[in-house]
């Protein structure tokens, strides 16, 4: 059994009492307290991101040995752009990662990384990357990745992909010129790097081994206009060899097989990677001796295998995910899967287990534990000593508060197939007669899972009930279920998502007179369509950057390399245009609320625009929020809060509650 936990740095309050609908909206509306975290490779460090006001983030490390205070390293306020991760790549230096976007002269919206490393005092930083040439055609959007930490064994040393980007002289190609994605050996304490791997247009993404040797190399094809095709190449190479060969013939138990890899395993001297088997997304060895035959690690026979369990500075394979009605794990390794058996008896009110990260000798782990009613801890654990410390609350603004349990449940469709979904009732209600809210996921490729929900916990804190539909067109259930995809199918997904409503009136759970459709994304598009087939069945909708036009997310993708990708998920057919709710705003009759940020690359904000337009014209009741400079998760507190405050008034007045 584990030592006493101890209380480092989070704080505990109280259980709140009852709190106006501007307290919750901040409290609710918050982001994140842990963006991101990492453990330096001795595990004596500790440094995290989190949200400073506004859209800014703040970068904070702290002594864990030494009882050192807690020190601010670097902060960010670039509205335009995020500090998403950082990484230990030494014990005194960190590599860190901003994502942001940027809009071309012509109104294009361009995605971009960039990679720097500092001290863990904030002394010292400089770029991963080289400046961009003022020869240079176009803007470099991929600041780099690492591929891999600790080469040959060696703190500091990195393998850095580098995107080179054509330069010319005015109608003359430079002579030393280079294009696309290779890979250098990048010094984190110098800055010196040393090309790895030459650039190679083709190129999308490499893959090391845990031994931190490059091995895979995946080439993507392209059409005449650059734009991507569902061709793919795969290039592998020994470790410590120079000579790529390629991946082809692979079969599994005899047949031929396709795969999509994402690991690569030193030990087995094989490629992680997914297939489709019997319907269902599946987990497979691929070896890389020249064999050819696959090998069967994961499946199931009622969901996907949909994830990866990694662990260590080189990011090993130590399991696979999947998720029923609630995420489970299959460890690979034995003494993770009893350590993760013990954490589990240990945090019995946090059942959900991550490790965030470990030491170089994995002899100490982060670990996040959460749970539905639990937005989350940050645990180390000493495996010497066995001591489990706790370090960091999630989120700081609901330690302690009161949250609805979320219960998987399940409802018929229209056609009798039962829909799995869950239902999360204000903490303390009876489950009847309440104000209600059907809540349908983003993707559509995406499904709902069990476990704190910020949005949901805010609604069922205002006293609704909440149920979360994983409608027909969801990822994770296999193909069968997946279907068409919800946008070709959206007839389906769409009958799916009313049929939530209309059952949570038949167990008299909800008050018919009091129901509401709210959605984010493609939700924010089921919530709008649910208008134009079914107007009477929701009194209020709720849409957080939806989707208003198929042809629009069509259009907007002709800029973008993924077109062919969009346009064959689209379709073509009279789909498009029935399934348009631009295009049917005389049909609504429930008021609408919609928001929006300006830089949503994922939908262009004049869906939201065009969509408030229409409604208006056709005398309809609408309220639109613009959200400027921000993307398509609004991840900025004040707007949050902001929204979360316009939702709970908006349908307060709506449902004349």
């Amino acid at each position: 059994m584990f030592a006493a936990a101890a209380i480092a740095l989070v704080g505990v309050c109280a259980p709140a009492a009852a709190s106006e609908p501007s307290d919750e909206a901040k409290r609710f509306g918050a982001r994140s307290s842990v963006l991101d975290v990492s453990l330096s490779p001795s595990g004596s460090k500790l440094a995290w991101i989190a949200p400073g006001p506004g859209h800014t983030e703040v970068l904070y490390v702290i002594d864990l040995e030494h009882g050192g205070g807690v020190s601010q390293v670097s902060y960010n306020d670039e509205i335009q752009a995020d500090l998403g991760r950082c990484d230990w790549a030494t014990d005194k230096r960190i590599v860190c990662e901003v994502y942001g976007m940027a809009r071309r002269s012509d109104g294009v919206l361009l995605p971009y990384t960039r990679m720097f490393a500092l001290s863990d005092d904030g002394t010292d930083p400089i770029g991963l990357n080289e400046r961009r040439s003022s020869r240079a055609l176009g803007f470099n959007q991929d600041g780099g990745d690492i591929v891999a930490l600790d080469v040959d064994g060696e703190e500091g040393q990195l393998l850095l992909t580098r995107n080179y980007i054509e330069e010319r002289t005015t109608g003359t190609r430079l002579a030393n010129s280079k294009e696309g994605l290779g890979v250098d050996l990048f010094d984190v304490q110098t800055g010196r790097r040393k090309v790895q791997v030459q650039p190679d247009k083709g190129a999308s993404y490499y893959l090391a081994d845990d031994d931190g040797n490059l091995r895979l190399k995946v080439r993507r094809g392209s059409d005449g206009s650059g734009r991507l095709t569902d061709e793919r190449t795969f290039m592998v190479r020994d470790p410590g060899g120079n000579s790529w060969r390629r991946l082809e013939d692979i079969s599994l138990n005899g047949q031929p097989v396709s795969f999509s890899p994402v690991a690569v395993d030193a030990v087995s001297n094989s490629l992680f990677a997914y297939t489709s088997l019997g319907g269902y997304r599946a987990l497979i060895g691929v070896p890389l001796d020249g064999s050819n035959e696959a090998r069967l690690i994961a499946a199931r026979n009622d969901v996907d295998v949909d994830g990866l369990i990694r662990i260590g500075r080189q990011r090993r394979v130590v399991g696979v995910s999947y998720a029923t009605e609630k995420r489970s794990v299959e460890y690979f390794d034995q003494e993770l899967a009893a350590l993760a058996k013990a954490l589990g008896k240990a945090l019995p009110t946090q059942p959900l287990i991550n490790f965030a990260g470990a030491s170089a000798d994995e002899s100490k782990f982060v670990i996040i534990a959460s749970s539905d009613t639990d937005p989350g801890t940050v645990y180390l654990f000493d495996k010497t000593s066995q001591n489990l410390e706790m370090l960091l609350a999630m989120r700081d603004p609901l330690v302690g508060r009161a949250m609805g349990e979320m219960r998987p449940v399940s409802y018929p469709a229209g056609d009798g197939t039962q829909i799995p979904g869950y239902l999360t009732l204000p903490s303390g209600s009876d489950g009847t007669n309440l104000p209600a809210i059907v809540l349908p996921h983003g993707g559509p490729a995406a499904r709902d899972y069990w476990g704190f929900d910020w949005v949901v916990q805010f609604l069922t804190a205002r006293g609704y009930a909440v149920l979360q539909p994983n409608y027909r067109g969801s990822a994770g259930y296999g193909e069968a279920w997946f279907g068409r995809n919800g946008y070709q199918a959206w007839d389906v997904a769409i009958s799916d998502v009313n049929d939530a409503g209309r059952w949570l009136v038949s167990q008299g759970i909800a008050d018919p007179e009091k129901m509401a459709i709210v959605g984010w994304s493609y939700g924010g598009y089921a919530a709008l369509q649910s208008q134009v087939v079914a107007p009477e069945l929701y009194k209020a909708v709720v849409a957080i950057a939806p989707v208003t036009d198929l042809e629009y997310l069509r259009s907007d993708a002709r800029a973008y390399t993924n077109f062919r990708f969009r346009d064959g998920q689209l379709g073509r057919g009279p789909h498009i245009a029935a399934g348009s709710p631009r295009r049917h705003a005389e049909r609504f009759v429930a008021p609408v609320a919609l928001f929006h940020g300006s830089l949503d690359i994922n939908v262009d904000v004049r869906h939201s625009r065009d969509m408030s337009n229409a409604l208006e014209n056709a005398g309809k009741q609408v309220t639109y929020t613009e959200f400027e400079d921000l993307q398509h998760g609004l991840r900025d507190s004040n707007a949050r809060r902001e929204m979360l405050g316009s939702i709970d008034e908006f349908l307060n007045e709506s449902l004349a509650r």
